[in-house]
């Protein structure tokens, strides 16, 4: 049923929740999981051009991160016996750039993993969750 599932991750404890939830899902279903890590250049947008040295600071970093969280999903991956796949964008909002993944790799599912914020926080914040769940054609799983 699940052959391909997509799960978003920022490497938070929310996301690596997501992550058991889609490796078991995985290894029942004989399927295969992809993480992506979307490193939303939005923060430096315009102001790259004034201080590139601070976007390159910005991007390194997420990289990094990225880098980390993609060892530490690999790690779990082995431990719960589930083939996993990493995808990096770095040219794309989060919400569309998971959007992007699911589409272009067929995804049978969309797992993402939710802070559980609410209130003024959500509303400043955003919630990267709801918009995938309004915006995507696919089914998508919300693990909190």
């Amino acid at each position: 049923m699940y052959k391909h599932i997509l799960l978003a991750t920022d490497g938070s404890a929310s996301a690596e929740h997501a992550a058991r939830q889609a490796f078991e899902l995985a290894r029942i279903h004989g399927g295969q999981v992809t993480a992506v890590y979307v490193v939303d250049p939005y923060p430096y947008i315009g102001i790259g051009e004034a201080n590139p040295m601070g976007f390159q600071s910005y991007m390194s970093a997420a990289q990094d991160a990225a880098t980390h969280a993609f060892a530490h999903l690999s790690e779990l991956a082995a431990q719960l016996g589930a083939p996993l796949k990493t995808w990096l964008i770095e040219d794309a909002q989060v919400v569309q750039g998971i959007l992007l993944v699911a589409d272009e790799m067929q995804a049978d599912l969309i797992i993402v993993g939710s802070h559980g914020r609410s209130g003024v926080e959500r509303l400043v914040l955003g919630s990267v969750a709801h918009k995938v769940i309004s915006q995507s054609t696919r089914p998508v799983l919300v693990v909190r």
